[in-house]
Order: C-alpha cells, then structure tokens, then sequence
C-alpha cells in the first residue's frame, strides 16, 4: 500500500471518528441532570432525571437515572443537530408497574415533536413511533402493514443496546446487535436533537449514549 492510499485511508478513519461522540456521564456531577441536556418531558407529570453511581454500569462508576412519574420522560442533548446519522444507548429497565421502557430520540425539534424508538421489558417488544404536537403514534415497519413494533425478549434488570440509524426517510432498528427492522416515514425531514425516553413509572439506566453523523 503506497503513502497515499495510506493517508487517504487514515484520513477517513480519522473524520469518521470525528463525527461520533459518546457520553458516559462518568464525570458529570452526580444527583442531578447531566449540564448540556434538557431534561424534560412530553405531557405531564414529574420527570426525574439524574446521574448517578451504579456498580453495574457499562462504563464505570456513573449512569443517568430515570426516577420519576410523567407521560412520557424526555432528555435532549442539547448541542446536537443531526438529519442523517445514528443514535446509541445502553439501558437497564430497573422496574415499573405500568412500564419498564427505554429509548432514544432523533430529529427532536422540541420535547412535543420527535422520532422515537423504545424497547418494553414488561411487553417484550421494540417500537417505533413518531411524536407530533405530544401525540404519540407507532409506524409500520417496511413491508408490513399495521401491527406493532416486533415482538423481542427485553429482559428487566439486564443491559441492552439499542441503536437506530437514520437517513432520509428510512430508519433501521437494532437491538443487542440485531436489526430488527426498518421503518419509513416523512414526518421530520430537517435535523434535529437526539436524547433519550422513558414512559410513566418506568425506572431506568441509561449509559453510553452514543451519536454520529453519516
């Protein structure tokens, strides 16, 4: 291989790790939000976002903890503005009588306008939905008229990794490594923020939170 293609190569390499962050909230003051997020929600109620020390943490010693009652849960990273690229996070469903869900939010334009895709440990299943005016409504999955989500085991108290790559009008889910399925919709076409979700009572970690541009 002759310096130039090494370079060129190096080059890519280089830009392309550039466009990729991960936040693992390892030095974030804990007790209460992570700065640089917006920790909000969609509807009512009182969300309760915090970092905190979890000795089960994927990256040690802190997670973002989930601890309260609202609609729907919602954190912004606000220094994000993403139109085509992915969305990562770690998550544990820790418990939650009407819910036990995590997610993660692309093209948000606010806490009431946004892409969202969750996995439910109490349902064992993985959805995506697009929230308008804080109106939320699941999508059909490409080649497959109505239903909701897929069916999948999302095991309470356990790690997951849930990961949504987005271009143009289509976005692909996958769960722990495998893509589950692709969804189709023009709703949000401009960029947008990403962050996480959660959905009433749902206790949840959230850790490595990852993001890029394609």
């Amino acid at each position: 291989m002759n310096i130039a293609v090494i370079a060129s190569v190096t080059t890519t390499l280089i830009t392309s790790m550039a466009l990729a962050e991960t936040v693992n909230f390892d030095n974030a003051e804990t007790g209460k939000p992570p700065a640089g997020w917006t920790a909000t929600k969609t509807g009512r109620g009182e969300p309760k976002w915090a970092v905190v020390a979890d000795d089960s943490a994927p990256s040690q010693p802190n997670v973002l903890k989930q601890f309260g009652v609202a609609t729907y849960p919602v954190a912004l990273k606000d220094d994000t503005n993403l139109k085509d690229g992915f969305v990562e996070v770690k998550f544990k469903a820790v418990s939650g009588s009407e819910d036990q869900a995590g997610g993660v939010v692309w093209r948000a334009k606010d806490a009431d306008n946004y892409y969202i895709c969750r996995a439910n440990a109490l349902e064992d299943n993985v959805v995506l939905y697009k929230t308008v005016a804080a109106k939320r409504k699941s999508l059909d999955i490409v080649g497959r008229r109505g239903g909701y989500g897929v069916k999948e085991k999302v095991a309470p108290q356990t790690w997951h990794t849930l990961r949504v790559e987005f271009a143009g009008n289509r976005f692909t889910v996958i769960f722990n490594g495998k893509k589950l399925f692709t969804v189709e919709d023009g709703t949000f076409t401009d960029a947008g923020k990403v962050g996480l979700w959660t959905k009433a009572d749902s206790v949840t970690l959230f850790d490595d939170f990852s993001y890029g541009e394609k």
